[in-house]
């Protein structure tokens, strides 16, 4: 038995009465690490950079084993860029590359570029940047997954030099969404003020480009591009309530294993 423990919190009060969004926290923990989970989320929304919190929400709910998927973690690339310019246009060339629509994937860098305070994702069609979802200025959130194995993952991670929150947090998402039936790419680029960095997911790979959006800016967010014809109920199903962990891959564990 695993535990979805889903964190967001807002300054101004609840998000749905126009409470600023300050942050979101996802985690498929067991019964051993729910008071530890619990404590850091209360303490990441009372002490962000966007603020400090005057609305939490906590979830706690069990979750059955046999309800769980599994898929593979993205190899991860990093792209170093000049500037925003640079980095937005590599984004762009990226995005091509996946399958998105020229016009759609321009589309899409202009959406995020005017996002401000939406905490989940926007869904768009790959080949026209049509906006599928209904959800407004909520978003899509996607929710209830994890890493397998958190030290093989933080080890594997350490191995590339990556060892920020942002990063350990976003790569997980971004292999549950890759996963999802009909989805193409994600481009996504956070709305903390501090973090320029943002990144091209696709069931490739997630590409990490170091500057996506100026420092000091709150303006952030994502857009999944799917396939034309995409089953919006069952994607949206999968994307909020599907619980998945996410394995690093048997080489990578294979090589540490060795190298130890």
């Amino acid at each position: 038995m695993l535990y979805s423990v889903r964190m967001r919190a807002a300054q101004g009060g609840a998000h749905e009465l126009g409470g600023k969004h300050v942050s979101g926290a996802e985690r498929l923990v067991g019964r051993e690490l729910l008071t530890a989970t619990v404590t850091a989320m209360l303490e990441r929304a009372l002490s962000h950079s966007r603020g400090a919190a005057d609305f939490t929400n906590l979830v706690i709910e069990a979750v059955p084993a046999r309800d769980i998927q599994e898929t593979v973690c993205l190899p991860v690339t990093t792209i170093a860029v000049t500037g925003v310019i640079a980095g937005r246009a590599a984004a762009q060339t990226e995005l091509i590359k996946a399958g998105v629509a020229p016009a759609a994937a321009a589309a899409g860098l202009a959406a995020l570029a005017g996002v401000n305070g939406m905490r989940g994702a926007i869904i768009a069609d790959a080949r026209t940047g049509v906006r599928l979802d209904t959800s407004g200025q909520s978003g899509i959130r996607v929710s209830r997954m994890d890493i397998a194995d958190e030290q093989a993952y933080l080890g594997w991670l350490k191995s590339q030099g990556y060892n920020n929150t942002h990063i350990r947090e976003a790569i997980v998402l971004a292999s549950k969404v890759m996963a999802a039936p009909g989805m193409v790419a994600e481009l996504c680029w956070s709305d903390d003020p501090e973090y320029t960095a943002g990144y091209v997911a696709t069931p490739g790979g997630y590409t990490r480009f170091t500057h996506l959006k100026p420092y000091g800016s709150e303006i952030g967010g994502r857009i999944f591009f799917v396939k034309e014809n995409t089953n919006m109920d069952q994607l949206i199903k999968y994307l909020q309530y599907q619980p998945v962990l996410i394995k690093v891959p048997a080489e990578e564990v294979r090589a540490d294993a060795v190298s130890r």
